[in-house]
């Protein structure tokens, strides 16, 4: 089956189309509170380490929860673990609300919102990524994958830009209370997305008449430390990232470095978002079915070498550039991750393994948010940026060695062999 037509079978089913449809509005309404939230926190205190502890704060949360929720997965319906997940993620905006609409400068308000959504994350994350499989037929799995991916980074373009220009617009209205606007905006579109996955009829893992037991907690690291290939990929991401990871510090970068308002942050925080839509959507016409690890490897190299152009530069669109090329070599490393994660492992432990990729992969990047924030309070932004970027290059290179199967991957494996 080829792609176009892979999309039109997987968009046949009313399932598949609330939940990618679902999945959409729920990432435009996190990319517009990334913006809100950044630019509130850096506007109060003007410190990078409260802009990394934002990260931390959703992190901590997430990594406690993320494999309980796998094991979760894998027992109970998978629609219902996803309504939970955006209740919790309602009560952390209605926390932001109130935060802001009180008038505090106390932030610590806004790390337990984050908390919150670390919480929603940990039973989402894992649940959708074991669930998109159980509701499209197997012939058309890599395009609905591609097709989500089109749908997230399309999010990820809008979102930011409409929260950066949201939050300039009520600033000009109402003064101070320009995140408010956000945050209400991202309330009611986070109903919508409730809405949308209640009609989503129940999807289970195969049945299991084995008692729940700790021990089965690990049972997704077994499974990838088995799979050298899997172990590889998911870790390459996990390091590269963290050292890689820019986007913390882009309120900083906006406001003392390239002098933009909260409307430029959210050009910045959107250009990521333009380069990997496109290259989803390349992926979606022409599906990478060959030399996939090297694929992998040149997205990871194209990652680092765009962070350290972005923390090199003072032009405003030459680091909008930077970011483009930064999400579009991020998109082929995570297109080729998931399709790899998710076709090697059977639908039994599905959850599970997920959520070994999901904790691998906010340790990505809530930790990476830290990492940067730190470094940025030791060194100042640039000189974070670019050795972080420098060390995603130098990491490359360590697992272009230390994991030759995944350098050898040409074509991906059949379901579950």
């Amino acid at each position: 089956m080829n792609q176009a037509s892979g999309v039109r079978a997987a968009l046949q089913h009313a399932d598949f189309r609330r939940f990618a449809f679902g999945r959409f509005f729920a990432t435009l309404a996190w990319q517009m509170l990334g913006v809100a939230v950044g630019w509130q926190v850096y506007s109060i205190t003007r410190d990078p380490l409260d802009l990394g502890l934002v990260g931390l704060a959703q992190f901590l949360p997430f990594f406690l929860l993320v494999l309980p929720a796998g094991q979760l997965a894998d027992r109970m319906d998978r629609r219902l673990l996803i309504v939970i997940a955006y209740v919790i993620e309602i009560l952390c905006v209605l926390v932001l609300i109130g935060f802001t609409w009180s008038g505090s400068r106390e932030i610590l308000w806004v790390f337990f919102a984050m908390g919150l959504f670390g919480a929603g994350r940990a039973l989402w994350m894992p649940t959708s990524q074991a669930m998109t499989v159980n509701l499209v037929p197997q012939s058309a799995f890599p395009a609905a994958v591609a097709f989500n991916s089109t749908l997230f980074e399309s999010a990820v373009i809008v979102g930011p830009a409409l929260g950066g220009l949201l939050y300039a617009f009520g600033e000009s209205v109402t003064v101070d209370h320009g995140a408010m606007w956000v945050y209400v905006s991202a309330l009611s579109i986070l109903v919508v997305v409730l809405w949308l996955m209640f009609g989503i009829r129940p999807v289970r893992a195969p049945p299991t008449e084995a008692k729940f037991a700790w021990h089965e907690l690990a049972e997704g690291f077994r499974f990838v430390l088995r799979r050298r290939t899997v172990l590889g990929a998911i870790s390459l991401d996990l390091f590269a990232v963290l050292f890689g990871g820019a986007t913390a510090l882009l309120p900083m970068f906006a406001a003392d470095i390239l002098h933009v308002g909260p409307e430029g942050l959210g050009l910045l925080r959107t250009a990521p978002g333009v380069g990997a839509a496109l290259t989803a959507i390349w992926l979606a016409r022409q599906p990478i079915s060959r030399h996939a690890g090297r694929w992998m490897f040149g997205g990871v190299a194209v990652f680092g070498v765009s962070t350290v152009v972005f923390g090199l530069s003072t032009s405003f669109w030459l680091s909008c550039f930077a970011l483009f090329c930064l999400g579009a070599g991020d998109m082929v490393s995570v297109f080729v991750r998931h399709l790899l994660v998710q076709l090697e492992t059977p639908d039994a432990i599905r959850g599970r393994v997920s959520a070994v990729s999901s904790m691998f992969i906010g340790a990505s990047n809530e930790l990476g948010e830290f990492e940067s924030g730190l470094t940025a309070s030791w060194w100042g932004p640039v000189t974070a940026v670019t050795v972080g970027g420098a060390a995603c290059l130098v990491i490359v290179g360590v697992y272009w060695r230390l994991f030759p199967e995944l350098r050898r991957l040409d074509r991906f494996p059949q379901p579950g062999s």
